[in-house]
């Protein structure tokens, strides 16, 4: 036994402490107690890493690294090929015709298009409408027209209304088969506005894919829904009926849509209305030349079986009589054509003096003696455009008015009679 310190084995017997017997170091005055184990045995102690328990020296071996290393190594690759083998295999089955034509593929196809459309809704967004029912009636087309206008397609509808009012009648039935949400609120004045403002302002909590709102009410006190729903960076449409017509406003743009209910359609804006009705005259136009070219075609056809049944019988009064009558009524429809289409295109002034020039002259000789006025010379070139006097004018930018145009024109005369003024033109021109 040696000191703990120095190592000296110069130690006396110093008494006992805690049942055990205690040294002194004669050599540095270290005491120390009697070790628990002799020091052969202590030194073939091995203490593990923990410090709570040992292991002889004896019972120690090495471990060859090498050789786990390898036996790791050929583990991962059974469990690799293992894998490998349970993939094939699940492949094989998955892609079987049996499992493509089974129920279970089917219910796991089903389930991968619900998650795929749930997803492409919180990306694209949603739409949604919020309907006073006490104040505004939403037919289907109203509704379907109203969808149109949004970007996002309207996936949620919500009806207020106290549904217990015998004044609203089957309308809660209505829209319910339509798929309205119907929000019962009492009898009272406003009570649905009311409703609607709070529920409607914090909507998002809700519905967080919502990216445009439609706010259905002609109530003004419905502006404060509105506003804070722009706050809160949604697009807003209000919503309200005039009479027979719904007025849609983009409250982010101001843009106004109109649609009327009686005709179930937009009412276009006036420029599209002048376009509408010159898509028809043209179509119109056009369909009259088809049919004149169809009767050309019929009557070439005609003259040609008549000049050969003229070779072989001579003698054919009735188709003599029948042909002159034919061919003029064909020739004259064609003139009048002609007539209407050219004379139709006027583009300047100069172009609207020789028109008014040759009605004079036309007129003058089938009635020499006649004295024509402005109002029936305006009446003859309505015949041929289709267009007034005055219209014409202002759309050239030549004046007014018809009659002011006459008179500031070299190319006329005009000459008071009574409340009327005759007019004439100059043949040299």
């Amino acid at each position: 036994m040696k000191c703990p310190r120095c190592e000296s084995t110069s130690y006396r017997k110093n008494g006992r402490r805690n049942d055990k017997q205690n040294y002194f170091c004669k050599n540095c005055g270290k005491q120390f107690l009697e070790p628990l184990f002799p020091d052969s045995l202590e030194t073939d102690l091995l203490a593990n890493g923990n410090g709570h328990t040992k292991v002889f020296m004896a019972e120690a071996t090495e471990v060859p690294l090498v050789k786990n290393l390898l036996e790791e190594k050929a583990t991962e690759k059974s469990l690799d090929s293992c894998s490998l083998t349970l993939a094939e295999e699940l492949l094989q089955t998955i892609l079987s015709p049996d499992w493509l034509e089974s129920a279970a593929f089917s219910k796991l196809l089903l389930r991968i298009q619900q998650k795929n459309e749930i997803k492409h809704q919180l990306e694209i967004g949603i739409s949604l409408l919020l309907l006073d029912a006490e104040n505004l009636k939403l037919d289907i087309n109203s509704e379907l027209f109203l969808a149109s206008v949004c970007e996002y397609p309207l996936q949620v509808k919500m009806a207020f209304a106290n549904w217990r009012n015998p004044s609203i009648g089957k309308q809660d039935i209505e829209l319910y088969n339509r798929g309205y949400q119907l929000i019962h609120v009492p009898d009272g004045k406003n009570n649905a506005d009311a409703k609607m403002i709070p529920f409607g302002a914090c909507i998002l909590r809700s519905y967080p894919t919502v990216k445009e709102i439609l706010v259905c009410s002609s109530d003004g006190i419905l502006i404060h829904l509105c506003n804070e729903l722009q706050n809160q960076g949604l697009i807003v449409y209000w919503v309200r009926r005039q009479g027979q017509t719904l007025h849609i406003q983009n409250r982010n743009t101001n843009k106004l849509t109109h649609y009327s209910l009686a005709m179930a359609a937009e009412v276009p804006t006036f420029e599209k209305v002048v376009e509408q009705i010159q898509d028809l005259i043209k179509n119109e136009q056009e369909s009259i030349n088809a049919r004149l070219s169809s009767l050309a075609a019929i009557a070439s056809l005609f003259q040609e079986r008549w000049n050969i049944n003229i070779k072989h019988n001579p003698k054919q009064p009735e188709i003599e009589e029948i042909i002159p009558v034919l061919d003029n009524s064909f020739t004259q429809s064609i003139q009048e054509q002609e007539k209407k289409s050219d004379s139709a295109e006027i583009l300047n002034g100069k172009t609207l003096d020789k028109l008014l020039v040759k009605i004079i002259q036309d007129i003058q000789i089938k009635s020499p003696q006649t004295q024509l006025s402005v109002s029936k010379l305006g009446s003859e070139l309505q015949k041929i455009t289709g267009e007034s006097p005055s219209s014409i004018v202002k759309k050239l930018k030549l004046g007014s008015s018809f009659t002011k145009y006459l008179e500031s024109s070299p190319t006329f005369t005009l000459k008071a009679s009574g409340k009327e003024y005759e007019v004439t033109a100059l043949l040299g021109e």
